[in-house]
């Protein structure tokens, strides 16, 4: 059975500066920070960085993990004002639902949701 989402981990070059980035970005600081993995809870989800390594990774856009907030536009600004770059613009999808993203320095894809139709379980 599956359990539901358990972490999202973005792979970067500068695991230092990619920690001081989310740190920032996330407004929070890792509970797990080794040379080969940092992870951040965030909200009792957790955001995974890993170091690239020795070769490059290609960066897929296939895959998009969604992090909720209650202010998208503020969001999504804040996120380029600390040196990320547009990748889809704040967008309503249907009724309320609004989604956005936006590229890291690393070139990773972070969405941002606002869903008031989906409540987490008690």
């Amino acid at each position: 059975m599956m359990l539901g989402l358990r972490t999202t981990a973005y792979i970067v070059k500068d695991l230092v500066g990619a920690k001081a980035w989310y740190a920032e970005a996330f407004k929070t600081e890792p509970y797990f920070d080794e040379p080969f993995y940092v992870g951040f809870n965030i909200q009792g989800y957790e955001l995974g960085l890993m170091p690239e390594g020795d070769k490059a990774n290609l960066k897929g856009e296939n895959v998009l993990s969604y992090w909720g907030v209650e202010n998208i536009e503020k969001e999504y600004n804040r996120l380029l004002k600390l040196g990320a770059t547009e990748y889809e613009k704040p967008t309503n999808v249907e009724g309320e639902l609004m989604v956005c993203s936006v590229k890291d320095p690393w070139k990773n894809i972070i969405g941002l949701i606002n869903n008031p139709y989906f409540k987490l379980p008690e």
